[in-house]
């Protein structure tokens, strides 16, 4: 049977807590970020591709994005892209580049967009708890084909409770923080 890694499940526990982060950047919080058209396609020359390989992306102003194409002649395919992302924000182009001004966001979509944040922080908790699951199978039946000392068992499941509880906790700190950068007015 095959010996269970700690460091196995960190690295997975790890890639968990990236991919809520991940995530949480494309949650439009009031802010210009970049990182809100990460995930926009654009279909150039009949391929789907990423903006960030057709243009800068940069901030100018806290409410501003600004899109500047590598080649002008794929502003209508990037805005098309962008309205097809459906991110909530209207491109205006003026033949050159594309803004993109990020509308002030209401009391009422700040909660809204609060507890989609909450509920990503729980679906994390989830898969980081299906985590420690599957894990604490492996041992146990590691403790069954003999493979693991009953000392060797309690002391592993110890470890990877605390892990646990540490990525738990972090998640917790990264949803608060994000919480906080929508309810900022």
């Amino acid at each position: 049977m095959s010996e269970f890694s700690i460091d196995a499940l960190q690295e997975k526990v790890y890639k968990t807590e990236a991919v809520l982060k991940e995530e949480l950047v494309t949650v439009r919080a009031g802010r210009a970020n970049a990182a809100l058209l990460d995930k926009v396609m654009v279909e150039y020359y009949g391929s789907p591709t990423p903006l960030k390989a057709l243009a800068n992306i940069s901030v100018p102003e806290p409410r501003t994005l600004l899109v500047s194409p590598f080649d002008p002649k794929s502003i209508p395919d990037i805005e098309k892209g962008i309205n097809i992302a459906n991110i909530g924000i209207n491109p205006v182009n003026d033949g050159k580049v594309i803004r993109l001004q990020i509308p002030q966001v209401t009391e009422e979509r700040r909660k809204e967009l609060s507890k989609t944040v909450k509920k990503m922080g729980e679906d994390a908790k989830v898969a980081v708890r299906n985590l420690r699951r599957d894990a604490n199978d492996k041992v146990k039946k590691l403790e069954k084909s003999g493979d693991y000392t009953e000392d060797d068992v309690k002391s592993t499941l110890d470890d990877i409770q605390k892990l646990t509880d540490k990525s738990v906790k972090e998640i917790d700190a990264i949803i608060a923080a994000k919480e906080k950068e929508i309810m900022e007015v």
